[in-house]
């Protein structure tokens, strides 16, 4: 028997980022948008204990250990209900490895709804939302899907409506950023100035009430995007090609460094995907709508 669960990569169309708390997380108004790019999480029993293995695009810069945040979800189910977590974890990925797009906490949810239907624990779903929580700030999201704002340092969730589907493209880079890294670059960079705190923006949340593309784009902000910039200047590149190619927006999804392009159809989105690839500035592109539906057994 094995359980498969797919699970989405997410876009944030706002990201208001606090100063630092005193436990180094930082408060954020964090409205997320899942887009129909999707890892794999297959749960099978293992008689020799937990096990990892991933295939697919940047596999090799997965762990294959317990600092997984997948072996970790299972370990932690596992621990929450007594029992051992003997089980294969195969990961097939699809998500940009260390791109901003939350694809090691799209495992971590992937795996603990899984884990949970392989092993029949019957955890609630505030329960999963929990463990979750625990295990890092995007994961509850990548296990909810769809649109949420999230607070606290992005674990506490608002689910917000979506009134229709938003066209985005997504460039990935030729190397990775460590989100610990963005962070640490946004606080150098705010040193000597008073950070206010984070809210949402009403115009966001109206935009994707309506599915208005246009107003969107006009109100999306990433205040993560300045320090991502300053520890990979390049992106700067893959961002004026996005815009000069048409996108109604561009920006740096979440610490990056995947960056993000809103289009106004699926034509438009396609026409701004060739013009990237031609442009030289980014290893991959794709394209992907939102919203899209979180953690799923398959």
């Amino acid at each position: 028997m094995s359980v498969t669960v797919r699970v989405p990569a997410k876009v944030n169309v706002q990201l208001a980022v606090g100063a630092a708390r005193a436990d180094g997380f930082h408060d954020l108004a964090n409205v997320f948008l899942a887009v129909g790019l999707y890892d794999e999480i297959t749960a099978t029993p293992s008689p020799q204990g937990l096990r990892i293995t991933c295939e697919g695009p940047d596999a090799g810069q997965v762990p294959l250990d317990r600092t997984n945040l997948a072996a970790r979800a299972a370990l932690a189910l596992a621990g929450r209900y007594g029992r051992e977590a003997d089980v294969h974890l195969h990961i097939t990925k699809d998500i940009p490895v260390a791109g901003g797009m939350a694809g090691g906490s799209a495992d971590a949810a992937g795996a603990l709804v899984a884990c949970d239907a392989l092993w029949g624990t019957g955890a609630s779903r505030d329960e999963l939302l929990a463990i979750c929580a625990e295990l890092g700030s995007d994961v509850p999201f990548s296990l909810v899907g769809g649109a949420a704002l999230g607070t606290g340092r992005g674990e506490k969730l608002t689910e917000l409506e979506v009134g229709g589907t938003f066209h985005w493209v997504f460039a990935t880079a030729g190397r990775g950023l460590s989100t610990p890294a963005v962070y640490r670059e946004f606080d150098r960079l705010a040193e000597g100035r008073d950070v206010p705190e984070p809210f949402a923006d009403q115009a966001v949340l109206d935009a994707l009430a309506k599915g208005d593309a246009d107003a969107l784009a006009v109100a999306v902000t990433n205040d993560l995007q300045p320090a991502a910039l300053s520890l990979f200047p390049e992106l700067t590149d893959t961002l004026a090609a996005g815009r000069a190619a048409g996108a109604l927006a561009a920006l740096v999804s979440g610490s990056g460094p995947t960056t993000a392009f809103l289009a106004s159809d699926a034509k438009s989105a396609s026409d701004i995907a060739g013009v990237l690839r031609a442009s030289g500035t980014c290893a991959t592109v794709r394209t992907a709508q939102g919203p899209a539906a979180g953690a799923t057994v398959v």
